[in-house]
């Protein structure tokens, strides 16, 4: 989905830049101001309560806004985006969207503020007031709105700035420049939009064969930690000599350690399409950490492909392993084979329900040839990528 939020003082020009954005991008439009006033001219409760708020310059309760978005985005969720006008107006706001979206699986794309100067702001409205017919279009409510907007609105920013998802345009000049510029921007945000896929599955259930596939079909950047960490383990650097302990015994290394290793593997591919992720997260500390780690890129999980096998042939093939050049450590012996998947039914098990409220999470059976098997994976991969793109 493409989501995207219009930022910008009042008379910015929001209303008119949103319809041609829904026109070129075939956005679902939300802006509750204009829910708002349909409710007060129906005279329903809510709006009821809503005018004697708004005819005086205030913001409605976070309450009444959540009904009126959450409703619509139910009704909408088949669409190919959404655009939100007039809202978050507060940073709290801003957290509320982020839980209304994750819940119909999506996230915002980007915000873009039109930066206009009081003056013109207030220009604009009092010369709106004339034909517009709307009873806060005075200049004492004005007033009122421009001084909430700079308290309450402007921390919204903030919060996107440090998601990386804030675009700022110049919202002077002539309809279409502004609106040029916002499309140099959303160029700019599509360009970033990314697949990232967690590889999920006990040990043995074949997720590095079935992770190099994807990478390969979608150009995924394949990001294995234990592979990495067997990597450092070869170097016999200082840190090595941390790692092996942990690798030998099947315990997990400390997350100060694999996430070095990771910000360096997404530094190097700045311009990734996406990446893979098997073996990480671990803990839920680590998915946490992973979604900080993604935060600051301006991207998220797109989705959790749970590779299912059960544990009897589990321990069939990770014994078979132990007798191969690919063995792990932890392949050796029995002993040690059923305390490492002890440790994940304990330790990672849980990251599935963590996933499971926030993006999609598709179950497939790891039974059976690779092929077979890929034939299940790549299905919710193909549906998450329609969906990304």
């Amino acid at each position: 989905m493409l989501n995207i939020a219009l930022f910008g003082p009042p008379g910015a020009g929001k209303g008119t830049q949103s319809a041609l954005l829904m026109e070129k991008y075939n956005l679902n439009y939300i802006a509750t101001g204009d829910i708002l006033r349909k409710e007060i001219a129906e005279g329903s409760p809510l709006g009821k309560e809503a005018d004697q708020i708004i005819s005086k310059g205030g913001l409605v309760s976070d309450e009444l806004i959540i009904q009126i978005i959450e409703e619509h985005l139910k009704k909408h969720q088949s669409s190919a985006g959404f655009l939100f006008d007039g809202f978050p107006r507060t940073y709290i706001q801003a957290y509320i969207l982020d839980g209304l979206l994750s819940k119909i699986h999506t996230s915002l794309t980007c915000l873009i503020s039109l930066d206009v100067d009081k003056e013109e702001s207030m220009k604009r409205l009092l010369e709106r007031a004339k034909t517009s017919g709307r009873s806060d279009d005075n200049r004492e409510v004005i007033y009122n709105r421009l001084k909430e907007y700079d308290e309450k609105t402007l921390p919204v920013l903030n919060f996107y700035d440090e998601a990386g998802i804030h675009a700022p345009v110049n919202g002077m000049g002539t309809i279409e420049n502004v609106f040029s510029r916002i499309v140099e921007q959303m160029d700019i945000a599509l360009s970033k939009k990314q697949m990232n896929i967690v590889l999920f599955g006990y040990p043995g259930a074949g997720r590095a064969t079935q992770a190099r596939k994807l990478a390969k079909e979608f150009d995924l950047v394949y990001l294995a930690t234990g592979e990495m960490l067997t990597a450092e383990l070869e170097t016999n650097s200082k840190l090595s000599k941390i790692i092996e302990p942990h690798i030998k015994e099947g315990t997990l290394v400390p997350d100060e350690l694999i996430v070095r290793l990771i910000e360096k593997k997404i530094k190097e591919n700045p311009i990734a399409k996406g990446f893979i992720f098997k073996g990480f997260p671990r803990t839920m500390v680590q998915a946490y950490i992973l979604d900080g780690l993604l935060r600051r890129q301006g991207t998220k999980i797109s989705c959790l492909i749970n590779i299912e096998v059960p544990t009897l042939e589990l321990v069939k093939r990770l014994d078979a392993r132990g007798k191969t050049k690919n063995r792990m450590p932890y392949d050796v012996s029995t002993q040690t084979i059923v305390k490492r998947l002890e440790m994940h039914e304990k330790k990672t098990l849980p990251i599935l329900d963590y996933y499971d409220k926030a993006v999609n999470v598709f179950h497939v059976n790891g039974e059976g040839s690779s092929d077979e098997v890929y034939e299940r994976v790549v299905k919710p991969a193909k549906e998450t990528y329609r969906n990304v793109h």
